[in-house]
């Protein structure tokens, strides 16, 4: 198998919710996660942070936090997914369409996050890409 000189790493999951409030309480109280609501300016996104950080990012190798999102009515809406840091997410997003993946839309520009775009793997499994700002 052929090995890329660099691997993008699983940087963010993303699940979905029915209940902000209930999601929120649930993982506050089984693993003392923080979950901060983003406000509708940002889709009612839950920030969850799973370990400590500095700067917004993990201190703990390995680690990550995450995110919860409304749950909606498109298919690929209704499973957790990750979040895969790269580099160049222009460059990326040609990978995954080669690869034989489908990128879904265009990408966004989060606000002191970066750019994000979601795709499709051959398997029919949701996940996304982000290029960080620096």
């Amino acid at each position: 198998m052929l090995m890329k000189s660099k691997l993008n790493p699983v940087v963010h999951f993303e699940m979905p919710y029915k209940d902000a409030k209930r999601v929120s309480e649930f993982y506050s109280k089984a693993f003392g996660w923080i979950m901060m609501d983003a406000g509708a300016q940002m889709g009612n996104y839950l920030v969850a942070t799973t370990t400590k950080t500095k700067d917004m990012r993990p201190t703990t190798p390995g680690a990550i936090n995450g995110g919860f999102y409304p749950l909606s009515s498109a298919p690929q809406s209704t499973a957790p997914s990750v979040v895969i840091a790269v580099d160049d997410i222009q460059a990326a997003i040609e990978m995954v369409t080669d690869a034989g993946g489908q990128v879904l839309g265009e990408p966004i520009d989060i606000p002191t996050v970066g750019k994000y775009v979601s795709f499709v793997d051959t398997e029919g499994n949701r996940a996304s890409l982000l290029q960080p700002k620096m």
